[in-house]
């Protein structure tokens, strides 16, 4: 009876060990997708970050002109 018991034992092992590492393997593997979309979307903020620069340096410029217009104006008038 204790060989028996021993027997069920070793399976119960082995079963529990494998199936611990099917569930690790999944696991990595979505940890691995998140991984990648988290890339995509730094990436994609990185180009927004550029973007809001380029737009800020061009609004600093329209300023620069609307600054100059008025300063033009109000010296004909």
């Amino acid at each position: 009876m204790s060989g028996g018991l021993i027997a069920i034992v070793i399976v119960l092992i082995a079963v529990g060990g494998i199936a611990a590492s099917v569930t690790s393997y999944f696991t990595l593997q979505r940890h691995r997708a998140d991984a990648v979309a988290m890339a995509g979307y730094r990436k994609l903020a990185e180009q927004a970050v550029a973007g809001q620069e380029s737009l800020r340096t061009q609004l600093g410029e329209l300023d620069a002109r609307l600054e100059a217009i008025d300063q033009l104006l109000r010296s004909v008038g």
